[in-house]
This record gives C-alpha cells, sequence and structure tokens, in this order.
C-alpha cells in the first residue's frame, strides 16, 4: 500500500555525518581569533642581540635611579650628572654597546628625568628604556 511503511527495506547509514563535527571545529576557531587579538596588545615588542654563534651575548647595562627627593643613583651608588657623564663616556669606550635602564619615582620632577636624559645622549649613550611598572587593569 502507498504510504504504508513495510520492514523490508532497511538502509543502513554508511556514512558519518562531519556537519556537527565541523560547526565545533568553526566555534573554536572563532574564539581563538578573538582570543589571540587580547594577547597580542599585551605584548611589547623586543629587540633581541643577535649573535654568529648559539651562546647568549651579555650587554652591560647601566641602572640609573632618581629617588623621590631628586637624588640621582648609578648601579646603587649616588652621583651627581656631573659624574654620571663621566661615568657614561668611560663605560661606551669600554662597552660601545652599553645600555641603560632609568627608573625614577612617580613623584619626581620631570625635568630631573630629562636633565638625565640629556645628560646620558650628550655623552654618547643612545640606547636607554625608562622602568615602569604595569597598571591593573579596574574589576567592574
Amino acid at each position: 500500500m502507498a504510504g504504508f511503511n513495510s520492514g523490508d527495506d532497511e538502509d543502513v547509514i554508511a556514512g558519518i555525518n562531519v556537519t556537527p563535527l565541523v560547526d565545533i571545529v568553526l566555534v573554536l576557531l572563532i574564539i581563538f581569533m578573538v582570543t589571540t587579538s587580547y594577547i597580542v596588545k599585551q605584548q611589547i615588542k623586543v629587540d633581541l642581540p643577535k649573535a654568529a654563534s648559539g651562546e647568549s651575548e651579555v650587554q652591560s647595562t647601566l641602572t640609573f635611579k632618581i629617588s623621590e627627593d631628586g637624588v640621582y643613583f648609578l648601579d646603587g651608588n649616588e652621583t651627581t650628572l656631573e659624574q654620571i657623564g663621566a661615568t657614561v663616556k668611560s663605560r661606551l669606550k669600554k662597552e660601545p654597546e652599553s645600555r641603560a635602564i632609568i627608573a625614577a619615582d612617580k613623584k619626581v620632577d620631570y625635568g630631573k628625568v630629562v636633565d638625565l636624559i640629556d645628560t646620558i645622549k650628550q655623552n654618547g649613550l643612545d640606547k636607554f628604556a625608562l622602568n615602569i611598572e604595569k597598571k591593573q587593569k579596574a574589576t567592574p
């Protein structure tokens, strides 16, 4: 009879339905694409030194600090701008690839930091970085 299903035409499903698998893979792909944009924003580009051999290259670093009351420190010792200039010149003669890290208290007058940067640049040291603390994001 037409419209009645007899039990004789039982077909075996030979293939696997991959549609749910494709859906899950596409959702995961979208999640990874969205999260990688957040990861990339928090990275800082670093110019790493290049070496012909596989050994690590150690560079000379001068560490400058300016205390809250405006006193200069070089590698932990109290100093003046004149002494800083002389030290930078002598260090660059020995180690031309020297770099500087400048850390200043946030209450220090901006002019003190500019004076220090001017002094080290006038004496030939152009590679320096400012030491900062990353702000924490406010949670709502």
